[in-house]
């Protein structure tokens, strides 16, 4: 059955300027989503600064606030990601996509006005604006993925989209190089030493930093406007092939005449079943359980680096009563900015270089099993030797565990789900797999958070240690390379049709051939097309 003239364009386009260009829009959304995560640690010391200053334990802000602060962020990012996915299937990429990101500069802006000064007014208003934040980080997941999977050519899409992903890196590193400017220059205006350690202009510079998030994705959101819907969406959903091939002349730089039908093309019938039906769940049922598990899995491990910071940050930041404000936000800024530099974004971009020359499954097999390896090999001899020498071993190891996720499961399952699934159904599957991945980072950045203090401390309860820990982690990542093992199937190399694995759409593009050979034969008495149309409808 030969494909449309323009899905085979574009499987088969040489790499040009527009895939780059698309590479930077779809990939500012990620790059606000890891700016706005990541600027937060040095931001909570700086309001833990402002607001718990007459506390017991001073400066510290309890461990409830800090973990209801990250639930609220993830939460919307797990509901964003299911309905913004939804949507860009139900009316469109295109459509959808600059709403997003209109949604993370406004509640950016808002994070950064919270509306008051007062402590319960303050973080209320930062958790009800990061919630919404989150809305429009999650629905930038499904979209980025989905558009760059449908703008690719098969032999390069799996670099194109790890590139799009890869642009969380360098909002990491920008995160934390705006931080330590903002905090350098109001600390050198203030004049603050030890004995004022938290100036007055301290609660503007962390509304300054939460505010420059917005400016990324405002600069974006008109490019995102400006894009053409994707000629799979606009042929296979919309029906409309000739409208597909207009769009794709203009990005592909060929005539119309190279990607436009031979014949007029009838509408195809709309599917026979509904998306989560059983008809949907026989075909589909397995890829879309096998992507969520392992998003679920791998952000339990992800998420809980945070086990980690607090004995990095001991063995490296200066005592708090030491240094104001500004300088202690600037030390976690900084250590932020070294682990992004020496092992988060060379992870993210070998995974670029090896993605569509390994493939997909191997690559995040591997990524599983070495960050298996990291965990236990800290999480072991934790309390015999880590817990008292958070040297520059420690950090070499903790390192580690990024560059083994970004090049593997946490590159790959972002990936996956934007290159397996019918186009129909395509960005909601991968916000039903991106959701569960944040069910997944809730209980590593809070659960594990809370369950690995040893003894009761700083505010947290007795539980198993960091030990137990850290080797139940290990284990996730087993369990992970084993689902992957045997669930996840290789997309590598295939165009998004032939990785469906849809036979009613085959039935459906079978009866477009017909079409097509019914136009041009000479043979009017033909009766193949009401043969196969037969065999549909039974």
């Amino acid at each position: 059955m030969p494909p449309l003239k323009v899905l085979s364009a574009l499987d088969s386009a040489r790499t040009q300027y527009y895939h780059f260009k698309a590479i930077i829009i779809a990939g500012m959304g990620l790059f606000t989503d890891a700016y706005d995560l990541f600027c937060i640690p040095p931001i909570m010391i700086l309001i833990g600064r402002i607001h718990y200053e007459d506390q017991p334990d001073k400066f510290e802000i309890p461990p409830a606030v800090i973990s209801a602060m990250v639930a609220v962020a993830l939460l919307g990012t797990a509901i964003g990601q299911v309905v913004f996915g939804y949507l860009g299937d139900r009316i469109g990429r295109r459509r959808v996509y600059g709403l997003s990101l209109m949604l993370m500069s406004l509640s950016s802006l808002g994070c950064g006005f919270s509306v008051c000064r007062s402590r319960v007014c303050v973080l209320g208003s930062l958790g009800f604006f990061r919630f919404l934040l989150g809305l429009g980080i999650g629905g930038d997941y499904p979209l980025s993925a989905t558009i760059m999977s449908e703008f690719a050519n098969k032999m390069t899409r799996g670099a194109f989209i790890a590139a799009v992903f890869s642009m969380q890196g360098f909002g990491i590193l920008a995160s934390s190089v705006v931080t330590m400017i903002v905090c350098k220059a109001f600390d050198r205006a203030s004049g603050a030493d030890a004995a004022d350690p938290t100036p007055q202009s301290a609660d503007i510079a962390w509304r300054v930093i939460l505010m420059l998030g917005a400016i990324p994705a405002a600069l974006t959101c008109y490019w995102r406007m400006m894009m053409p819907e994707t000629a799979r969406y606009t042929a296979l959903v919309e029906q409309n092939v000739l409208q597909a091939a207009k769009d794709m002349e203009k990005v592909l730089d060929v005539s119309l005449s190279q990607i436009a039908e031979d014949h007029p093309i009838p509408p195809l019938a709309p599917p026979s079943y509904p998306l989560l039906s059983r008809q949907f769940f026989r075909r589909h049922g397995q890829d879309l359980l096998s992507c969520a598990i392992t998003w679920f899995l791998l952000d339990i491990v992800f998420y809980s680096s945070n086990l980690f910071q607090s004995k990095i940050y001991k063995r490296f930041i200066p005592d708090k009563f030491k240094v104001n404000a500004f300088e202690a936000a600037l030390e976690v800024a900084k250590l932020q900015a070294i682990v992004a530099a020496y092992s988060t974004i060379p992870g993210y971009w070998a995974a670029v270089f090896f993605i569509d020359r390994v493939g997909r499954v191997k690559i995040q097999m591997m990524g599983f099993l070495f960050m298996a390896a990291v965990y236990f090999a800290i999480g072991i001899p934790y309390y015999s030797h880590w817990d008292h020498h958070t040297d520059r071993g420690f950090m070499f190891l903790y390192g580690l565990t990024f560059f083994f996720a970004n090049l593997g499961p946490n590159t790959t399952t972002f990936i996956v789900p934007a290159e397996l699934f019918p186009a129909r159904f395509r960005s909601t599957c991968h916000g039903l797999s991106g959701a569960a991945g944040k069910l997944g980072a809730m209980v590593g950045s809070v659960g594990f958070l809370w369950a690995s203090h040893k003894k009761k401390e700083e505010g947290y309860p007795k539980a198993i240690g960091m030990m137990v820990s850290l080797v139940i982690l290990g284990g996730v990542c087993i369990v992970g390379a084993v689902i992957t093992y045997l669930f996840t199937p290789e997309t590598k190399g295939r165009s998004l049709e032939e990785n469906e694995n849809d036979d009613e759409e085959a039935t459906e593009m079978s009866l477009l051939r017909c079409s097509r050979s019914h136009n041009s034969t000479t043979r009017p008495g033909s009766n193949h097309c009401s043969e196969v149309a037969a065999a549909s409808s039974a």
